[in-house]
């Protein structure tokens, strides 16, 4: 049986872990060091927490479930103290990108990520339908890299991955430096902040004298209909009068240069704000 050490089993993203965990066959052993989320593990999931030298003893792999900015200081204290050949996965590719995990050659470095539900699916369940993280009853992509190690290991950091976020339709490999290009430079610094402006916008609009419902309705079912036609869900083209409000809108909304944003040098400076 593989044993999985969860280090941030009681955090926000450790708990979701755990509760996915607990539906498979993996010998897990949960480590959480703040005292609400040692209770909060008990209280929701009958799970008592051990120590962290005692939840690497015999640990094939090492999740790291904990916040971006203390991955480099809680895997100096972990790697180190690892057998030869267990796998560290980490949730996201900021650390790794960012040089953060001590080396040492004869441990494999895996990193994952989900997609989360895509905006256009189809979900028979009420829970399918409301699950937009994921890792509950939507299935989704998961994105996952190999920084280190064998084929071997990358299937299991695999497994773990699709365990951890399941039900996943698809898995997607790619590098750390590509998970990089995709988050935070695709998801992050553009789609996050695009979103940010039409939420703005939305409220300038109410601000003008537009009811709330009105506006959001109005707002987010002309997302759809833009969106599906923009990225191929259906077949279409925009109207003459939107291609020109897009033509004259842009400049004004989109810097010239904005595309930098995926220059490597600037992945490097975001992933430095984060880490």
């Amino acid at each position: 049986m593989t044993r999985i050490a969860l280090f941030g089993a009681g955090g926000k993203m450790g708990t979701r872990l755990t509760r996915n965990l607990q539906k498979t066959d993996f010998d897990v052993a949960h480590v959480e060091l703040s005292p609400e989320g040692q209770q909060r593990l008990k209280e929701d999931f009958a799970v008592t927490c051990v120590a962290p030298d005692e939840a690497i003893i015999g640990a094939d792999v090492v999740v790291l479930a904990v916040p971006d900015a203390v991955i480099g200081k809680v895997a100096s204290l972990i790697v180190p103290k690892l057998a030869s050949g267990t796998v560290v996965i980490c949730l996201d590719p900021a650390a790794p990108h960012a040089g953060h995990l001590p080396p040492r050659d004869d441990i494999a470095y895996f990193v994952t990520h989900p997609c989360h539900p895509g905006l256009f699916r189809n979900e028979d369940s009420e829970a399918g339908r409301r699950d937009f993280f994921g890792g509950v009853a939507a299935p989704q992509g998961i994105v996952n890299a190999l920084m280190q190690g064998s084929e071997a290991q990358y299937a299991l950091g695999d497994a773990v991955a699709r365990a951890i976020f399941a039900p996943v339709a698809r898995s997607h490999r790619v590098t750390v430096e590509h998970m990089a290009y995709l988050e935070p430079g695709l998801t992050e610094t553009v789609c996050a902040s695009l979103v940010t402006v039409l939420r703005e916008a939305m409220e300038e609009v109410i601000r003008r004298g537009i009811d709330r419902d009105c506006a959001r309705e109005f707002l987010l079912g002309h997302m759809s209909v833009l969106t599906a036609v923009m990225f191929d869900e259906i077949p279409g083209k925009f109207s003459e009068a939107c291609e020109k409000a897009i033509e004259f809108g842009r400049p004004m909304l989109m810097r010239d240069d904005w595309k930098k944003v995926f220059e490597p040098e600037e992945i490097r400076a975001s992933i430095v704000r984060i880490t």
